[in-house]
């Protein structure tokens, strides 16, 4: 929240520190590693264990109902950042399945709905009225985010085997994520396997974007190695059947020395354009309808619990903290179109959005 007193001051601290606490975790066991044990099952083309939700058409929110349901679409939107899923964690940023799995229960609970982070930047904010966007977002692309069993469901201790199993016993919950991932996606190295992968997840609502060629701190390279890093992934995923990339993660959260180089620029007679650039951490996301509101410096917030320098920074205290000032989250109208919220935030709001407001 940009708003809260002596935050924006830390911020850069911070995400110094996720940053080298994410080389520690990269040393001790490198993500998309050629020589990976762990792969996948073929991936066959089949149904999802869980369909996505179909939601009728909304109805056009109203005054009293945008307070009926204590709107405000210019609240704060928690995007949660997971690394490596494994049931024994060897690094601090690495969450456990049960870890995992605790943490999502307690988001449907609480009438949290999962929607991707290209979602989130284009404002398709389409979940009913009451409820409150949440962005899982993967980094790296490591075996643990997907993949199939021998009868071609998710695996269950995998990211996306439980984000099934925890949308299975709560149908408001969408099964949807980011995932960001890097040369070997999901640690495949076989094209058609990788592909197949892909084009799996891109088909359930899963959303498969940019993260580098090869996990580079991008403060170090030159802007010509910046570009390269970016496009040269591109052009893989283009290959492999993902969609052009509208988001960008930031490997370590280090933006380059040309900053605009992290969302606009060429190699090699390619261009790349991304609408978003995800930090490494560490408070939760500004609505995107709100003034202050910057698509291409977008926080995360880093899944873990309260000790250490997550005291204050990591998922457990921010969930926390939104729990308790309910007014600061983003609380949705259930109208994708209009954009609700209290009289008193209705001066935060874009003015190009001014004409889609609804203020009680």
């Amino acid at each position: 929240m940009r708003s809260t007193p002596g935050l924006t001051s830390v911020i850069g601290i911070v995400n110094v520190g996720v940053m080298i606490v994410a080389v520690v975790a990269l040393i001790i066991l490198p993500f998309g590693d050629d020589k990976a044990t762990t792969r996948p099952a073929a991936v066959p083309a089949h149904k999802s264990p869980v369909p996505a939700a179909s939601p009728t058409a909304p109805s056009a929110a109203t005054e009293r109902s945008a307070k009926e349901a204590r709107a405000n679409e210019l609240g704060a939107v928690p995007v949660l950042m997971y690394h490596r899923i494994l049931k024994k964690r060897l690094a601090s940023i690495d969450r456990t399945p049960a870890q995992l799995r605790k943490e999502l229960e307690w988001l449907a609970d609480r009438g949290y709905v999962p929607i991707t982070a290209a979602e989130f930047t284009a404002r398709a904010i389409d979940i009913p009225a009451g409820a409150h966007p949440v962005v899982l977002t993967f980094d790296d692309g490591h075996p643990s985010h997907f993949a199939l069993d021998a009868d071609g469901q998710p695996k269950k201790d995998t990211a996306v085997g439980v984000i099934y199993d925890v949308a299975s016993r709560h149908p408001g919950f969408r099964p949807v994520a980011t995932f960001w991932v890097n040369k070997n996606p999901f640690g495949l190295v076989d094209r058609d396997r990788q592909s197949a992968a892909v084009r799996w997840l891109v088909d359930r609502g899963f959303e498969v974007a940019n993260h580098t060629l090869g996990h580079p701190d991008l403060h170090r390279l030159s802007k010509k190695k910046v570009s390269e890093a970016i496009v040269r992934e591109e052009r893989l995923l283009k290959k492999l059947g993902a969609p052009p990339s509208t988001t960008f993660a930031l490997p370590y959260g280090s933006k380059p020395k040309k900053r605009s180089l992290a969302h606009e620029g060429k190699w090699d007679g390619t261009s790349y354009h991304f609408q978003a650039v995800f930090l490494a951490g560490a408070e939760p996301a500004v609505s995107p309808y709100a003034k202050d509101f910057d698509p291409y410096d977008i926080p995360r917030i880093q899944s873990n619990g309260k000790r250490g320098e997550c005291r204050r920074w990591c998922s457990q205290y921010w969930l926390g903290w939104l729990d308790k000032h309910p007014d600061k989250r983003y609380t949705s109208d259930g109208d994708p179109v209009h954009v609700s919220m209290p009289r008193r935030f209705q001066g935060k709001i874009q003015a190009k959005f001014d004409g889609l407001k609804i203020a009680y």
